[in-house]
């Protein structure tokens, strides 16, 4: 009987694949803590290390709380980097995984150092962001070399997607579809299939970064029609830019499964009337916008064009980045709401909008590998399909972690709290968790699985974001 790859207690693949995975946690935790830190002064409350000792005139009870558990996860979390590394030197390991997590663990040493140094001499006694920077960089050496294991442990070497089964007869929408005898149940019907072209479930997402948005930029002094004008003209813009993708993307539709009973596929709205309805929807968005300021509504063409013409045309079918680039669609409404407010960009919209473009390929590799047939047969380029499920796998943790630190740089440019460095340390921590049991099953449930982690934890940040900003 082969030996175990890991000594006792590892033991398993996947239970050191396990204890990678929560010292990178581990590590972001550190990195949410140490951001809440330097926001709050709380390192001022300990000028001693390793233990904490109470200045003559002490700071808040917060702020000592605060410095304390900087302290408490920093030693839990070195006792997890020592632990990973010791497995790592005595289990079996591809060199550049061993080598990556001997680079994060001399850097953690190095991080402890930089970090006594700036409680018993100073923040002046060290580059500003040094401490900071080392984390990141420990946080991302850890889960380059997760990454790395999980596809040595779980990948094959080419497991791209051969040329799929088209659909048969009897599932392809080509057809017309039969519109009920009743009026009213012709008008129901009618009304649902304009409303779906709309992509509702975009809709409550959406909406939700441009809240954000606006929570960050006004906090407590945001106003009511502020709120309405931009969340119907977001609504609204949402509305004709999936309009105009049904319409141009009606004849490939038809080849998928998933997509094969859109109004448009099964020609239950004439095209012309589509195109109608989009404009009108467009023209009508840009309006409401208009009346909070020439920037959102700028913004909010930028955002219709974006995703029916430069994603939709240009990258959807053409590139294997199309999700990737493609995010900045998604990431658009975050600036829609902070320019409602201030009437210009700042740097707070600028890292929610990086959160939510890195964010994307995490979230929508999962759907493409739970719809990998249905995108080989329309011809789209898809991860999966040109790359290969392994290969798509190991993005989606690299996308994870970028978001993550993404959530860190956000919370160092603003004053989001406890309950935000909360929220992304546990949905953070599922999401990554469900992204390694993918690798593990490579089934459409672990996939979908995954999916909705994604929505789950990026639904749980932005209000947080929308809590800690306009309540706490």
């Amino acid at each position: 009987m082969a030996s175990d790859p890991f000594p006792p207690p590892i033991g398993t693949r996947r239970c050191f694949s396990g204890l990678l995975a929560a010292t990178a946690l581990g590590i972001y935790l550190l990195l949410i803590a140490g951001a809440t830190t330097s926001l709050t002064d709380a390192a001022a409350a300990c000028s001693t290390w390793p233990t904490c000792h109470t200045p003559a005139d002490p700071l808040t009870q917060t702020q000592l709380a605060i410095a304390w558990g900087h302290r408490i996860v920093a030693v839990l979390v070195g006792l997890l980097v020592a632990a990973t590394t010791v497995a790592a030197l005595l289990g079996e390991l591809s060199r550049r995984v061993r080598t990556a997590i001997l680079v994060g663990a001399v850097l953690y040493l190095v991080q402890v150092g930089v970090g006594a140094l700036t409680a018993t001499l100073g923040p002046g006694a060290i580059v500003p962001g040094l401490h900071l920077s080392l984390g990141v960089v420990v946080f991302g050496a850890i889960v380059l070399a997760l990454a790395w294991d999980l596809e040595l442990a779980t990948g094959e070497a080419n497991d791209s997607l051969p040329d799929p089964e088209p659909l048969p007869a009897e599932s392809a929408a080509g057809s017309t579809r039969e519109l009920p005898e009743g009026r009213l149940a012709r008008a129901r019907l009618t009304a649902f299939a304009y409303f779906k072209m709309m992509k509702p479930r975009l809709m409550w997402l959406l909406c939700l970064v441009a809240a954000a948005g606006m929570a960050l930029a006004a906090g407590q002094t945001l106003d009511a029609v502020t709120i309405v004008a931009t969340l119907g003209g977001g609504v609204l813009a949402i509305g004709a830019s999936g309009t105009f993708n049904h319409v141009l993307e009606r004849d490939v539709d038809q080849q998928m499964s998933r997509t094969a009973d859109r109004p448009l596929a099964t020609e239950l709205i004439p095209v012309r009337n589509a195109l109608a309805f989009g404009g009108l929807l467009a023209v009508a968005s840009l309006a409401v916008f208009l009346t909070i300021n020439p920037l959102a509504a700028a913004l909010g063409l930028a955002a219709i064009l974006f995703y029916s013409v430069v994603y939709t045309l240009l990258l959807k079918p053409n590139t294997v980045q199309n999700t990737v680039i493609g995010g900045a669609a998604g990431a658009l409404p975050a600036l829609i709401g902070w320019a409602a407010v201030t009437n210009e960009i700042g740097l707070p919209a600028l890292a929610l909008a990086g959160v939510i473009f890195l964010w994307t390929p995490a979230h929508f590799y999962n759907l493409a590998l739970a719809y990998k047939d249905d995108y080989a047969r329309g011809g789209f380029p898809m991860m999966p399909v040109v790359r290969g499920e392994t290969e798509t796998r190991k993005h989606i943790v690299y996308y994870i972690a970028a978001t993550l630190v993404g959530t860190v740089v956000l919370a160092w440019l603003t004053d989001l709290g406890a309950l935000y460095a909360a929220t992304v340390a546990v949905f953070g921590g599922i999401f990554l968790w469900t992204a390694i049991v993918l690798h593990f099953e490579q089934t459409e449930s672990a996939a979908f699985r995954s999916f909705h982690a994604s929505n789950a934890f990026l639904g749980a940040v932005l209000v947080a974001v929308l809590v800690d900003a306009l309540v706490l």
